[in-house]
């Protein structure tokens, strides 16, 4: 008998009937034998209704206040999915993120995970119960609700699996499984059987949302089988992520798009030892995630620097700048926006220049201009502005995918 981990996102339980469409997938695997422990997200839009609400009282709520606020949902998901459970036939409990506890770092909205209690878990399983845990959340050494990020359920997922020792951990979402690109914009997407857990970082961190990208980090290091399906397909195989060997032949996995990105230039910089480090040591003390950087020298051998962010971090990155300028030495701070990031994935594109080429050529043929660029081992990622991001990501699957 294993323990198997299942995560089932807002879409899956947005409802009472698809509550009970998700006892089905909770009950086969129970039924094999199992230990199941069962990971929920907010119903449907809830979340989104939380925010809302609360930006009518403010725009720029305190974030522990924030927290404690988008935290409920999952509360709520918790007890209405154990009464199915219950109503069912089946021993089901739940808990929040405080009552293991589920310890994180005190980043409101965006906090990682230190340590999971597991003793409350263990106790349930071994009375023969179906255990429920709420997602996306946690709390810190203060007592203080903390929150994961958006699609941070999934990293609660893939962490309990961890610290549990479970066999899988199985995503249930409305798709089945991870697809080469985004199936709104790309008609002849291909649905991957298998992606390794570097590929499938990528994928998340640039843009696709099938996956947290902090859940493929633990399920990484813990080498945690994590299976993608649809709650909503009786027998869905999905996608899963595992490790993989490279491959010495080139394999382009996906092709992916993030909007909302902004570029900020600091023109005229003094080039001294240390001045570079200053700048993005403020904004990573102040939890602000710069992603694309790049340099130039102008005249007198000063420096212009360029970074993108996203947009959501627009305001209190200008405020730190304006703030730190004199400190800094920056002449003028520029922001640039929108652009989108789009980026193509795959093992071997280090070791293959023709791929860059590729992907240069195939912008230039549709007109569509880069304004920076970004490499590692297994991606590429190009600036564009927003209003060609579409038509860039249609450009490169059908070059790198569709063939």
């Amino acid at each position: 008998m294993g323990i198997v981990v299942q995560k089932f996102g807002g879409s899956s339980v947005a409802n009472t009937d698809k509550l009970f469409n998700v006892c089905k997938h909770i009950i086969k695997e129970y039924e094999k034998g199992n230990y199941v422990v069962v990971v929920v997200s907010a119903q449907g839009k809830t979340t989104d209704e939380l925010i809302k609400e609360e930006q009518e009282i403010t725009k720029m709520p305190n974030k522990r206040e924030h927290d404690v606020l988008v935290s409920v949902g999952e509360q709520i998901t918790i007890s209405k999915l154990a009464m199915c459970l219950d109503k069912l036939g089946y021993k089901a409990i739940s808990y929040t993120g405080w009552q293991l506890p589920i310890i994180t770092t005190s980043v409101h909205g965006n906090a990682r995970v230190k340590n999971i209690d597991t003793e409350k878990i263990n106790n349930s399983l071994q009375e023969g119960y179906i255990v429920i845990l709420a997602g996306f959340q946690g709390i810190d050494e203060q007592q203080d609700i903390t929150t994961l990020g958006r699609g941070g359920s999934d990293t609660t997922a893939v962490a309990v699996a961890a610290v549990l020792g479970a066999e899988k951990c199985d995503i249930y979402t409305d798709v089945d499984g991870v697809y080469s690109s985004d199936p709104r914009v790309i008609r002849d997407v291909k649905k991957l059987n298998k992606i390794s857990y570097d590929e499938m970082l990528e994928l998340s961190s640039l843009g696709a949302k099938v996956l947290h990208n902090r859940c493929v980090e633990i399920g990484k290091k813990y080498d945690i089988p994590i299976y993608v399906k649809s709650t909503f397909e009786k027998e869905s195989d999905g996608t899963l992520v595992t490790s993989q060997e490279s491959l010495e032949d080139l394999s382009i996995s996906g092709v992916t798009k993030e909007d909302n990105i902004v570029r900020i230039t600091l023109i005229g910089k003094d080039n001294k030892i240390g001045r570079i480090y200053k700048v993005f040591s403020i904004l990573a003390d102040n939890d602000i995630n710069v992603d694309i950087i790049s340099q130039s020298f102008g005249e007198h051998i000063c420096k212009d620097i360029s970074f993108s962010i996203n947009e959501k971090d627009l305001v209190e990155t200008l405020e730190l700048l304006n703030k730190y300028s004199e400190e800094l030495n920056i002449k003028e701070i520029k922001d640039d926006k929108l652009y989108s990031k789009i980026s193509i994935i795959g093992i071997g594109i280090a070791n293959n220049p023709k791929v860059k080429a590729a992907l240069f050529e195939t912008l230039y043929e549709n007109n569509i201009n880069m304004h920076m660029i970004s490499t590692s081992e297994i991606k590429i990622s190009v600036l564009v502005n927003m209003t060609m991001a579409d038509s860039a990501l249609k450009a490169l699957h059908k070059k790198f995918i569709e063939g």
